[in-house]
């Protein structure tokens, strides 16, 4: 079965025009559930801000000791949902198991013993959104963006942006790299499913649907993902 950018069928892949509907009908079968103090509720109007503290200053503020300088960022402007932070979450996944709910613009990395670290990421844009099952395959620090030809062909600004790289033609690991400072790349059915778990220079981008079908996460976030998974790690992503 061939791999695209489209919809994620049920435990593997399904073929369909990246033009309908994000997800298909039957969607998954319950991966797990937070615990109600923890649980995502729709966002009140307006979005409520975080308070500033020490903790969080220290989790998104400037990232030392990476190639490429990563910023601190204005968290208290995000909804404090968004955030990262550890969560009672009961689910019969094993430990290393990554959860995503797009609907609740959610990454739970399960930990095992009913905990989880919840994550908050940007998802796909209406008509990208894909559901299923995966595997981390390749796992990549400041990775080069090869855009796929659909991608080019549907988005006249991509292709000017495109330079040579040891991949083919894309932008160079680095700032401008819209994959940011860590990249994971999903595989399923044995294949490149097109879908990355990625990093973001754009904070303002988490919980939105943003993407061509990509999770992404700020970057000091998808670091600290990145040092948790193995390539092999399973990855369910909820309807």
């Amino acid at each position: 079965m061939s791999v695209t950018r489209r919809v994620f069928g049920i435990m593997g892949l399904a073929g369909v025009s990246a033009g309908l509907s994000a997800c298909n009908g039957g969607g998954l079968p319950v991966f797990g559930s937070v615990a109600p103090e923890a649980s995502a509720a729709p966002p009140p109007a307006p979005r409520p801000h975080t308070p500033r503290s020490a903790r969080y200053d220290a989790i998104y503020g400037e990232f030392p000791g990476e190639p490429f300088p990563i910023a601190a960022f204005d968290y208290t402007q995000m909804d404090p949902r968004h955030l990262r932070r550890s969560v009672a979450y009961s689910s019969h996944e094993p430990a290393g198991t990554i959860v995503i709910e797009p609907a609740d613009y959610a990454l739970y990395y399960v930990e095992g013993g009913g905990r989880a670290t919840r994550y908050g990421v940007g998802v796909g844009k209406e008509g990208f959104g894909w559901n299923g099952e995966a595997k981390v395959a390749v796992r990549r620090s400041w990775p080069d963006w090869i855009p796929p030809r659909e991608m080019i062909e549907r988005d006249p600004t991509v292709a000017p942006r495109l330079t040579q790289t040891a991949r083919g033609m894309g932008v160079p690991g680095g700032l401008d790299s819209p994959l940011g400072a860590r990249a994971m790349i999903l595989a399923a059915n044995g294949q490149d499913s097109g879908y990355r778990i990625h990093g973001t220079t754009e904070p303002d981008t988490i919980g939105t649907n943003v993407s061509s079908g990509c999770i992404r996460l700020v970057n000091q976030d998808v670091i600290h993902l990145y040092g948790r998974t193995v390539q092999s790690n399973r990855v369910l992503v909820a309807a």
